[in-house]
């Protein structure tokens, strides 16, 4: 499932083209949000256009705490019909791809005084299985205090009653977002990264496409559209103002901002993942991944920068404190903390409710100047989201959703239940190729069934730069395939490396930029560019509290 038309390379050939003739729908926001809108258009065969001011999931999309979950919590708020629904979806996106979402298993401990009871943990689990339709397989498994410590030893054991264990989903949420896009291209939407609206069109006093500046060039072009959709997240509201509509007071964004921590397992051996009590009755995250564990999510309103939000002082202190509070045998230190990440969490404002308590559901209006705009949401809920969408903005159209069945980029596996043979399989084929073992696993877990396509890349290193065959491989198609522009796009949302394995990124990233410098053409000028601006985000991301007396001070 590839297509050249998500070639970096071929940019100047896809403004050419989105600038030409009129399309169906214009999608304005490269997270999942509209990455999911842009294929179900794509499906029914709408002629579709996709649109990004900085990289593709760069936002709340890459942002988050990286789970494809039914929404416990939602059971707790009664929000018997959103869990009925995520959950579903949940099963949906893992069947649709494998290889960027993983069954994990989740504990939750139960302690006297917690926020959850034995008995009201087992009803309450029961009943998510019911309404989430949980697989046999997967079911929850009431745990005695003995067997809780079992399986985690680190727990607080000090009024430990019990445990539930549930599975969750846990996902590589960039990866997902890119693949969703990738499939929109091969359905023949067209999709650009790195350009912003500046103005919109009109028709009649009807909103008939867009002003787009090119943010890598700063040239200009118009994308004309019958409909267009403001899937911006977080800018959503900013797209609202530049719509040329009056006095009308819908609904507005609330900003909320959730922030995590990544620490390595030699400080904190985490074998399984938990869902546990902070002191002050929230609920956090503490996840295994890749011989890390990260743990979150703090949430706060927000007012900040949204293009780059940062971890305070504050929300490490928290964090930390939640940590020794659960897991007392750790004491983990802010100078343990290897990366983080922070996201911010559009939702629809109510009044009255702090920020766990405003429900998390979507919602579409449309301005009487036709801009549709979609808010609010579930990373877990983006395909039906953008169902909902279409079926609001295309009314009389015939053809229905495509996409509950349709593997994404990536994707074609088999089904879930066959990814495993698939990957024994590509792995042999890939160690055939020359490649070693932890190379080839490497790339088909990354890639799933489009490794093919990295196994068939002609293009030979360059005596320039020494990169390992797999780095190489990953870097050139991220380029040709996956419209890598930049060395952060492709060590923070290509690979997540900058958060799970910022050595690897310190070792390989001369190396990475130099090959990204051949293939693109870069300036020696540019090349020092983009190494200055990935050297500051990995000190940023190693050093959590640089930023925040600068923020403090804004």
């Amino acid at each position: 499932m590839e297509n050249n038309q998500f070639s970096t390379r071929n940019r100047n050939k896809i403004i050419n083209e989105m600038s030409e003739g009129t399309y169906d729908l214009l999608v304005i926001g490269g997270g999942i949000s509209g990455a999911g809108i842009a294929l179900d258009a794509a499906t029914r065969g709408l002629k579709v256009a996709l649109i990004e001011m900085q990289d593709f999931a760069s936002g709340t999309s890459s942002r988050s705490t990286k789970l494809v979950h039914g929404g416990l919590r939602y059971l707790k708020q009664l929000e018997v019909g959103l869990v009925a629904d995520v959950g579903k979806e949940r099963a949906i996106v893992y069947e649709n791809g494998p290889h960027v979402t993983k069954p994990e298993e989740m504990m939750l401990p139960i302690h006297v005084n917690g926020s959850f009871g034995k008995f009201s943990t087992s009803l309450g689990l029961k009943v998510y299985d019911f309404l989430a339709r949980v697989k046999k397989a997967e079911r929850r498994k009431m745990l005695s205090k003995s067997e809780t410590l079992q399986r985690e030893p680190l727990i607080k054991e000090e009024g430990l009653k019990a445990s539930g264990c549930y599975v969750e989903y846990r996902t590589d949420d960039a990866r997902l977002t890119l693949e969703v896009i990738k499939a929109a291209v091969f359905h023949e939407a067209k999709v650009l990264n790195y350009v912003k609206v500046t103005n919109l069109l009109y028709k009649e006093d009807q909103v008939a496409g867009a002003v787009i500046e090119d943010q890598l060039s700063t040239n200009l072009f118009n994308i004309n559209a019958k409909k267009v959709v403001n899937a911006t997240g977080p800018w959503v509201d900013d797209i609202r103002k530049i719509d040329q509509v009056e006095n009308e007071t819908e609904k507005n964004l609330l900003l909320t901002k959730g922030a995590h921590i990544v620490i390595d397992q030699s400080h904190f051996p985490l074998k399984q993942s938990v869902y546990f009590d902070a002191p002050d009755g929230r609920m956090l995250f503490a996840i295994p991944r890749e011989n890390k564990v990260y743990v979150g999510t703090t949430d706060t309103f927000y007012q900040g920068d949204k293009t780059e939000p940062v971890i305070t002082e504050e929300e490490i202190d928290y964090i930390l404190s939640a940590i020794g509070y659960m897991f007392p045998s750790i004491r983990i230190t802010v100078e343990q903390i290897e990366s983080n990440w922070a996201g911010i969490r559009p939702l629809i404002h109510e009044k009255g409710k702090n920020p766990s308590e405003i429900s998390r559901k979507d919602e579409i209006w449309q301005s009487s100047s036709g801009l549709v705009t979609i808010a609010g949401g579930k990373l877990t809920g983006y395909r039906k989201m953008a169902e909902k969408v279409i079926d609001f903005t295309f009314p009389t159209l015939q053809v229905k959703s495509q996409t509950k069945s349709l593997p994404i980029s990536g994707g074609d596996v088999g089904g879930a239940d066959n990814f495993q043979n698939f990957k024994d399989k590509k792995l042999e084929l890939a160690m055939n190729s020359g490649l070693t073992e932890d190379q080839s696993r490497w790339l088909v877990d990354l890639y799933g069934s489009n490794v093919d396509t990295l196994l068939n890349l002609e293009t030979k290193p360059s005596e320039n730069f020494k990169l390992p065959a797999d780095i190489y491989l990953s870097v050139v198609y991220g380029i040709q395939y996956e419209m890598t522009a930049t060395p952060i796009d492709y060590f923070m949302r290509r690979t997540s490396a900058l958060l799970f394995d910022v050595a690897w990124v310190k070792r390989w990233k001369n190396e990475v930029i130099a090959c990204m410098a051949y293939l693109l053409n870069w300036t020696d000028a540019e090349m020092k560019q983009y190494k200055k601006e990935l050297e500051q985000l990995i000190s940023s991301l190693e050093q959590p509290t640089s930023k925040i007396f600068v923020e403090e001070e804004r």
